[in-house]
């Protein structure tokens, strides 16, 4: 089934869509803050530019949303009825590039915490926030 946009329309829609500073990692940065971590952001010289970096811990967090980044299982990744094929390609791009990127960065020494989306969710988000205080915690102990 053909879009039911527009070029124009679709170019427009998909212009006003955040790829930085989204509510998520804003959600993740903020918390890491009032814990006493201090992290660099979106470091272009890092395989996949992470979200999140945290240096003195060699650790980088990327927080995905749901839809781009093809969360199996979860209700907000749902495949658009139209124009499928396409998006399954871009999502299946995104989804490579991700694995490729986590591959490089432990290879060069660094700790990856990927979050979704969906983790952040207030019903979640508690438990999810101090998960990544255990991650940190634990990677940084020599376990």
């Amino acid at each position: 089934m053909a879009d039911v946009h527009s070029k124009e329309t679709r170019s427009y829609n998909m212009s006003r869509i955040k790829g930085k500073n989204t509510k998520p990692e804003l959600i993740v940065r903020k918390f890491l803050f009032s814990e006493g971590y201090r992290y660099r952001l979106h470091v272009k010289e890092l395989p996949g530019k992470p979200d999140i970096v945290l240096p003195k811990y060699k650790t980088v967090i990327n927080v995905h949303g749901c839809f781009w980044h093809g969360h199996e299982g979860c209700k907000s990744y749902v495949i658009p009825k139209t124009n499928t094929e396409w998006w399954l390609r871009k999502i299946n791009r995104n989804k490579v590039r991700d694995d490729q990127n986590l591959v490089k960065l432990t290879q060069d020494g660094w700790k990856v915490l990927t979050i979704f989306e969906c983790e952040l969710k207030p019903k979640l988000r508690a438990q999810t926030l101090s998960s990544i205080l255990d991650f940190l915690k634990f990677e940084n102990t020599g376990n």
